[in-house]
């Protein structure tokens, strides 16, 4: 018979992440198409060939041509890696970038990790239990792991962490993930011990995020981790040229064996993403981190670079600040929401690369777009929202974006502003360098911006630090609601997976009728990469870890 506790421990186990999708196996070669499978039996063209597609579940599915048999791994070498935008800090904790993340993700390692399903993975970890009804989650480190200056980890470096992540006065990207820690204890040097406030199905998942890499407690107590970069990830950080190149050395004590094959990264930042195309097809570039999707369509048409098209979890939006004229009023939040045609949005500025979202992007808690207000672009029920409220016409404002991450953001602003002209509302488009527009956004200092925010396989992650009003990122949501704070200290404890949907699912309709946000859609992460590449994992979050495991067959 089972105890009370062990049943807990199983469901927060399965709950650790309910998702179900597919990406492609190891070096495929040129990836054709990308479909979102809504029925169990789906037909694709392949090439010149019909290919049916059976999945139990909604997933999305990565369809590539067959790959070639290859040799077996080869160790050497160093891998030439292009992207448009740099990093932005080195505090693994304080970053909010996606850029920074793709930098301190090979330096830096979080307790757990996400396999190529989605699903948590011990990392530096080598176990967990839950015990006393989901309120004490014990961690077993994994033995003789070395951070990049020869010290072992131990679980004083790991309290010391989530201590840093804990306090304010760090401003930790993802301190609302954890503030359900009561307490932390290192009972012994591999043994790392998290009391609760009360269960909480959704820690796992967050002991998965960059901005939960595990510090040195001697490196960070005596130096600045913006300038001192010290982790256990799979390569060291060499030099930092800051917006032009980034030299990693493979870590040879790395703690899994035989990784990293290459000797090295070098990474070189340039901003136009077709020069990094011209790049790879020129046989200068290696690997390439592309954003914009179409130098993707045009990276297709050559047929020796192997392109990895993965469905994202990552939305671009358009955020409304709610603490500011005229946003103060819901009915011209409402207004916007039905003005807005968000398939026209995704058409214009990412080609058709992507699906409308509901705010939650996860297959498993995405809601039902026929149940969110005014997800249909309706011009006459918001021009009665603006007359009913007595608004006077024009409205003015400003919308920020960022001129490089995403590419698309101009030209979406750009596409909103057309559409809002129809109802009277008119704004100026402010294009900012990332690193000022970051820095504007996390500061709230902002009528309106349109913006690419990370999504999340757990719905607890993508929404508590935002919309509960204790969230550390609720500044930058600039809206809250007692019910909605009810209902997400709810979903982080309801173990049942059925109750828990129910319960965001409620959570997406509040927002979407309140409307502080407008939830556009989410596209594709794009990799491409010569065919001599092997052994790259594209993930759906965007992660770059997986170029751990990357040899170069040549």
């Amino acid at each position: 018979m089972q105890t009370k506790s062990s049943v807990v421990l199983a469901v927060l186990l399965v709950l650790a992440f309910v998702i179900t999708s597919c990406v492609a196996p190891v070096a495929p070669q040129v990836v054709e198409k990308t479909v979102v499978v809504e029925k169990e039996k789906t037909v694709v063209i392949e090439k010149e060939k019909t290919v049916v597609v059976e999945k139990e579940k909604t997933v999305q599915v990565v369809v590539t041509a067959t790959p070639e048999p290859t040799s077996a791994p080869k160790a050497g070498g160093t891998l030439i890696v292009a992207r448009a935008a740099d990093a932005k800090g080195l505090d693994p904790h304080k970053q909010t970038a996606f850029s920074s993340f793709r930098l301190l993700e090979l330096i830096y390692e979080p307790l757990l990790a996400l396999d190529q399903d989605l699903k948590v993975v011990p990392n530096l970890a080598e176990s967990w239990a839950w015990s006393d009804e989901g309120k004490t989650l014990t961690v077993k480190l994994r033995p003789n792991v070395k951070f990049h200056n020869g010290d072992v980890l131990t679980a004083e470096d790991v309290k010391f962490t989530f201590e840093r992540i804990l306090d304010e006065n760090t401003a930790a990207a993802a301190r609302s993930s954890f503030t359900g820690i009561d307490a932390i204890e290192a009972p012994d040097a591999t043994t790392v011990v998290f009391k609760l406030k009360g269960a909480n199905v959704a820690l796992l998942a967050a002991m998965t995020n960059p901005n939960s890499g595990i510090v040195s407690k001697k490196v960070v107590s005596a130096e600045d981790p913006a300038k001192v970069t010290i982790g256990t990830g799979p390569f060291k950080l060499v030099k930092w040229d800051v917006d032009r190149t980034t030299t990693l050395a493979a870590n040879k004590d790395y703690w899994l064996p035989g990784v990293p094959a290459v000797d090295g990264l070098e990474i070189r930042i340039i901003p136009d993403e077709a020069s990094i195309l011209a790049g790879l097809r020129a046989g200068t570039i290696d690997w390439a981190l592309i954003n914009d999707p179409k130098v993707a369509i045009r990276a297709s048409g050559a047929q020796k670079l192997t392109i990895f098209r993965t469905g994202a979890l990552a939305y671009h939006v358009l955020q409304l600040n709610s603490t500011r004229e005229p946003f103060t009023n819901q009915a011209v939040r409402q207004a916007i929401a039905c003005a807005v045609d968000r398939q026209e949005v995704l058409d214009t500025a990412s080609l058709g690369e992507g699906q409308v979202t509901a705010p939650a992007t996860a297959p498993f808690y995405r809601a039902d777009l026929n149940d969110l207000f005014c997800y249909q672009k309706d011009v006459e029920k918001a021009k009665k929202l603006l007359a009913d409220a007595g608004v006077t016409l024009p409205l003015k404002f400003k919308v920020m974006a960022a001129a490089d991450e995403p590419p698309t953001a101009v030209a979406e602003a750009q596409n909103i502003q057309a559409q809002l002209k129809e109802i009277g509302i008119e704004f100026e488009i402010e294009t900012l360098e990332l690193g000022v527009y970051v820095d504007r956004w996390l500061k709230s200092d902002f009528d309106a911006v349109v913006a690419l925010n990370g999504g999340n396989p757990d719905p607890d992650i993508m929404f508590f630090r935002y919309w509960h009003s204790t969230g550390n990122l609720n500044k930058v949501a600039a809206w809250n609601d007692p019910e909605i704070d009810k209902l997400l200290e709810e979903g982080k404890i309801t173990l049942d997976p059925e109750q828990r949907k129910a319960i965001y699912n409620t959570v997406q309709q509040k927002l979407a009728e309140a409307a502080p946000w407008v939830w556009l859609y989410v596209g594709y992460e794009y990799r491409i990469m010569q065919p001599y590449v092997k052994g790259f994992t594209p993930m759906p979050n965007g992660s770059l870890v997986y170029l751990r495991d990357v040899w170069l067959d040549k």
